[in-house]
Order: structure tokens, then sequence, then C-alpha cells
């Protein structure tokens, strides 16, 4: 193997805690306009809505707005304030600097293939202190290609000029990361 190709959101990134941490910080950030909802309601809700993140959160402040009555912020506030602030609630997994330094010192090349907002993906990857260890990051919004789109793994592995029989892809999502990969003939993890 030449080269290691992680997702990024469940993978690299422990965005369950990070989310949770995140919620808690906004909810004290701006208690002001939430204060009548009990914090615990507020904090449970946003992570039903969020669905792992798999529903984008223009629509979860829509929906917290409109299902707690918030008055005196905007979902557009709440979701700038997402979009600043989450970044500096990234945890990482347990030995992430490690297992990439490690890859580096035997010679790896490490690439993340991520789906999401592309600069709010690279403030989380910044955020880690990963991007120094990475010899590519693509971000959907950025390549204009998501996955399970195989071209968005083609296109990692020829920045990479690697073939697929040399690289693994890590990920989290059955579909979108293993399965995926496994079609273009990349191992799994």
């Amino acid at each position: 193997m030449k080269t290691v190709v992680f997702d990024l959101d469940g993978t690299l990134l422990n965005r369950d805690e990070s989310l949770k941490i995140f919620i808690e910080k906004q909810y004290e950030r701006l208690d002001e306009w939430l204060f009548h909802i009990p914090k615990d309601n507020y904090i449970k809700r946003f992570i039903e809505l969020d669905n792992r993140g798999y529903v984008w959160k223009d629509k979860v402040y829509q929906q917290l707005i409109n299902e707690y009555d918030i008055v005196g912020f905007t979902w557009e506030e709440l979701l700038q304030d997402y979009l600043t602030y989450f970044k500096e609630s990234c945890i990482p997994f347990s030995n992430l600097i490690s297992v990439l330094e490690r890859i580096k010192r035997n010679g790896g090349l490490i690439g993340i293939i991520t789906n999401g907002k592309g600069q709010f993906q690279m403030d989380n990857i910044q955020a880690l202190g990963i991007d120094k260890y990475t010899d590519t990051i693509l971000i959907s919004e950025w390549e204009g290609v998501k996955k399970p789109d195989p071209e968005i793994f083609k296109a990692a592995l020829q920045r990479l000029e690697v073939s697929a029989e040399e690289s693994v892809l890590v990920g989290d999502h059955p579909k979108k990361d293993i399965k995926a990969a496994q079609c273009i003939g990349m191992k799994t993890i």
C-alpha cells in the first residue's frame, strides 16, 4: 500500500462528540434568545434534526425556529454561527495524529475525501491540525462531485499518482465510502 485515503466526518473527526460540544456552546452563547427552551431539549432536538450530518443546517435551524418560536434571531444567523464556530469544537478520534505520523514515517501518501461545504470542511481539517499531513484533500463542493460517485475517488488517486490497487480507503459509511471505493478497486477499512 502506497496510499491511505480517509473520509473526514465519523472517521478522522469525531463528529458526534464535536456536534454535542458545539451545540451546547451555541446554546450558551445565544441564551439571550434561547433561554425559553430547556438546554437539553435544544441539544437533543438539534441532534435529531441533524440526522448525523445528512441534513444541512439551514433546514435544521428553520425547523428549530418554527418548533421553538425563536425570535430575535433568524435561521440565517444561527447558520452563520454554526459556520463560524463549529471548527472550535472539532474533536479528533483517539490517536489520530500518531496514526498519520506513522503513515508518513513509512513513506505513505495521505488523502482526504469528504462530502460537504468547501470552506467549512477545510476549516474543520485545519482545526484538527491534519492538513499538514495530507498530500491531497478533495471536498465535494469544490470538486463538483460527491461520494459515492466514483469520479471523486478517481480524482484523488490521479492527484496522488497511484493506482486503486496501491490504495486503501478508510471510512465509516457502508455505501458512500466502502462500497464506492471497492467499486473502483480500492481496498477498504
